[in-house]
């Protein structure tokens, strides 16, 4: 088989596709989360704190110089992806348990009674003839 060929395969098995949906939507997903905790949960709590804009803050290391430009540590930022983060996390676990728990009710349903064959509809007509007698 040519190296074309193997690769067609291995592209269009269902586990490929289906990992390629789910890395579309975790992206796009993550763009609502950053954005919701930029725009939504960080000014009231930046206003709560009074008056802080997150985005902003951070640590000057060295001064701009004529061209070079300022060498910061934006801890503001990073405390934003950390929100991002816990907020992702915290979605992910809850579809995850959501999966489980519907999982787990599959495993708990009782199976249906088996249909019994037609040598066991004959024995059983046998077995109860006999019982008559």
């Amino acid at each position: 088989m040519s190296m074309i060929q193997e690769f067609k395969t291995f592209a269009m098995r269902g586990n490929v596709v289906d990992m390629a949906v789910g890395i579309i939507i975790g992206g796009a997903f993550g763009k609502i989360v950053s954005s919701f905790v930029a725009d939504v949960i960080m000014p009231p709590i930046g206003l709560l704190i009074g008056g802080v804009d997150f985005a902003n803050l951070a640590i000057t290391l060295k001064q701009a110089v004529g061209d070079a430009p300022a060498v910061t540590l934006s801890y503001g930022k990073f405390i934003q992806s950390v929100v991002d983060f816990v907020i992702i996390a915290f979605a992910i676990f809850m579809v995850i348990k959501a999966m489980n728990t519907l999982q787990k009710k599959q495993e708990e349903a009782p199976a249906p009674p088996p249909v019994p064959t037609p040598e066991e509809n004959l024995l059983t007509e046998i077995r109860d003839i006999l019982k008559k007698k």
